[in-house]
């Protein structure tokens, strides 16, 4: 059977589900949509979370995990694929099993180690299986400051300092800014070939669930799209900015991202 031409480009995302709609596999759905993608979603890990912090998580059985993708994969003609949450060391193993059935399909990895509050989303060892096993396969990367230290093993490490250590292992790595007390905030793209774009923009007051999410799951967008990555990252960062100008503050903790106009069904 010859697959259909889908008028929107399909992007697969692998994430966990957070019950409070903030990150995980809600927020890829909602900044997929808004870059005129369809999410297909399969589900790696259980959350206990709300917008102050997570609690507790459970990593899906590996089964479960290739049954959900392998559907979506013999069904629908992925353009890109976007990776959260995994948890565990064997959830990396699961990724790298599925992308050797996407030959040439971009990656975007979004290495989430540590929820907004702080508390963990993985075990210790899984951002050096990230770095070791999925960063060569991947496009590009999208860690913060403190996810790239711990991926860098370089605790108190800057931005460069990281980029050095992690080049090796990926093509392309984008740091985010944000977690200093900076005025401006600072997003830096680097590549192997020694490439390196600053993109600034305003820091904006509070604090967010789901940015990290927003910005990896946008950018799998756009390159689903066939955007260039320079100009992919930028249109990236543009758009998860105005959903942080826009957030909401649904409960106790973070504010959420608005990443789908209110008007977006009438």
């Amino acid at each position: 059977m010859n697959r259909p031409s889908p008028s929107r480009p399909v992007v697969l995302c692998l994430s966990g589900h957070d019950p409070s709609g903030g990150a995980g596999l809600q927020a890829d759905i909602e900044a997929l949509l808004a870059q005129g993608c369809h999410a297909a979603p399969t589900v790696t890990a259980l959350t206990v979370q709300d917008t102050v912090d997570v609690s507790d998580f459970r990593v899906l059985d590996r089964d479960w995990v290739l049954a959900q993708a392998n559907k979506v994969i013999t069904d629908m003609p992925v353009a890109a694929v976007k990776l959260g949450m995994l948890g565990s060391v064997e959830m990396v193993e699961t990724v790298l099993e599925l992308m050797q059935q996407l030959p040439g399909v971009p990656l975007v990895c979004d290495p989430v180690l540590r929820a907004g509050g702080g508390g963990s989303l993985g075990k210790d060892d899984v951002g050096y299986a990230m770095r070791e096993r999925l960063f060569p396969v991947a496009a590009i990367a999208t860690p913060n400051l403190p996810e790239a230290r711990i991926l860098a093993e370089l605790p108190e490490g800057t931005a460069d300092q990281c980029a050095e250590r992690l080049l090796p292992h990926i093509r392309h790595l984008l740091i985010t800014g944000g977690h200093g007390d900076e005025a401006d905030i600072h997003n830096r793209l680097y590549g192997r070939d020694g490439s390196r774009h600053d993109f600034t923009c305003q820091r904006l007051p509070g604090s967010y669930h789901g940015s990290g999410c927003t910005l990896a799951s946008a950018l799998a967008g756009r390159l689903a799209q066939g955007q260039e990555l320079r100009s992919a990252v930028q249109t990236a960062l543009d758009y998860t900015w105005r959903t942080l100008r826009d957030a909401e503050q649904p409960g106790l903790g973070q504010y959420v991202p608005r990443r789908l106009p209110l008007d977006f069904c009438s």
